[in-house]
């Protein structure tokens, strides 16, 4: 038995924002308790005055890389990043190798999480057979194996048809269709966004029309269809108007963006670090403040961080030639912190959701989202004014733009079924 004493408990599913002591037992929550009742004599405490009690941040895009290429991460590596970044919950992507697309890969992708004994894990299965966008997975298969959605992710679909089947199949089994939204004949051979930093770097570019046009194309699809669509890490001003337009028309369209696409611009590829090098790439200015104003309005849904881990030898390559992709699980949240919330652009209430409530509905995931009596017992502890440097990882790679920042605002324990699998450690403190 656990009890998360005196901190501050934010739960927008349950519309709750005050002061209350989390009771948890057997890997639920058990009650909720005013700050001045007894606690149980046989419970564990937990202190939290002054911090932030959260129903477990949940991320809906990750790449852990096992099975395949477990020199870049492994789920066990890939969990520990999370925790220390306060994800309870990830989400991998199918682009393993082999390619999850049968239920064989997902049950191992969950038995490995399961022998870590750290974040959980909700793999997501493949929209076609080994990703070639021809033949659709055994869908329905996967589900049962514990599949959460479908995805071809860095291969989008190309052909429409084919896309219109997948997501009349996926919608039968109740499996949201993630797209990566590009036209990869628009961006072919592009290395950063198309504009005027790609002009000046001699760099080729990848035209905001590519992630555009595909957005509309599934849009229309979803329409269509009735299925559910989300689209992966939004970054384009067309393609957040044309969410916010669908969600005016009813049409069932969810989004999420990284915290790259809010926090950098492509003017920071000017030096050539590869570890700016991602898909989709850093946009500019224009197309940053419109993913902000679609986070500020509620047309975005969640924050995702395209967990993207890559060996050190692979980025040390020229730009052209470097990896797309970036780590992002343990720098997530002072991100979010530093740009959204102290910026005043959310409110805690407003993060909580968007990396929480919102990602546990997406995905369907019942008794997570939450602290209500009855949940799982997943937590996210946080001290928003906690100063810390972002200066080491519990991920098997370092592909990130962002080591050696400062924020304020950090997860300081995670708990996970009841379990307290992370505390931070007060050397990594500013």
């Amino acid at each position: 038995m656990l009890l998360i004493k005196n901190g501050h408990l934010i739960d927008p599913a349950a519309n709750e924002n005050t002061g209350m002591n989390v009771l948890i037992e057997d890997g639920k929550v058990k009650a909720w308790l005013r700050h001045n009742e007894d606690a149980p004599e046989d419970a564990e405490i937990f202190d939290a005055t002054g911090m932030l009690v959260a129903p477990g941040f949940i991320d809906l895009h990750v790449h852990l890389r096992e099975p395949g290429q477990e020199h870049k991460e492994t789920i066990a590596s890939g969990c520990a990043a999370a925790v220390a970044g306060g994800w309870t919950s990830v989400c991998p992507m199918p682009n393993t190798f082999p390619i999850n697309d049968n239920a064989a890969i997902t049950r191992f992708m969950i038995e490995q999480a399961e022998h870590a004994g750290l974040a959980n894990v909700f793999p997501i299965g493949a929209i076609t057979k080994v990703s070639e966008g021809e033949e659709l997975a055994e869908m329905g298969e996967m589900k049962a194996a514990g599949a959460v959605a479908v995805s071809d992710d860095g291969r989008p679909v190309p052909n429409a048809g084919i896309m219109r089947r997948a997501m009349e199949y996926a919608r039968d089994f109740d499996l949201p269709v993630i797209d990566h939204c590009e036209d990869k004949s628009l961006s072919k051979g592009g290395v950063m966004h198309e504009g005027e930093m790609s002009l000046l770097l001699g760099l080729k570019g990848m035209p905001a029309l590519a992630e555009d046009i595909d957005a509309v194309r599934d849009i229309h699809l979803a329409k269509e269809t009735g299925a559910h669509l989300h689209i992966a890490h939004v970054s384009t001003k067309g393609a957040v108007e044309a969410v916010r337009r669908a969600k005016a028309e009813g049409i069932k369209v969810t989004c999420e963006v990284t915290p790259h696409h809010f926090s950098l611009t492509d003017k920071a590829v000017e030096g050539y670090d590869t570890n700016t090098k991602m898909a989709p790439p850093l946009r500019s200015e224009e197309h940053r403040q419109a993913v902000l104003e679609g986070i500020r309005d509620g047309t975005i849904d969640a924050i995702a961080t395209d967990h993207a881990p890559h060996h050190e030898d692979e980025k040390a390559l020229e730009y052209d030639a470097a990896p797309f992709g970036i780590t992002g699980l343990e720098s997530a949240l002072g991100l979010a912190f530093q740009h959204l919330v102290h910026g005043g652009l959310i409110d805690l209430e407003g993060l909580v959701r968007l990396c929480s409530t919102s990602p546990a509905a997406i995905f369907g995931l019942d008794g997570r989202g939450t602290l209500s009596p009855g949940s799982h017992a997943d937590v996210t502890i946080i001290d928003p004014e906690l100063k810390w440097t972002f200066d080491s990882t519990d991920s098997k790679s370092r592909n990130s733009p962002y080591f050696g920042n400062e924020y304020r605002g950090a997860a300081v324990a995670t708990i996970v079924g009841g379990r307290i699998v992370y505390r931070r450690a007060l050397s990594n403190t500013a």
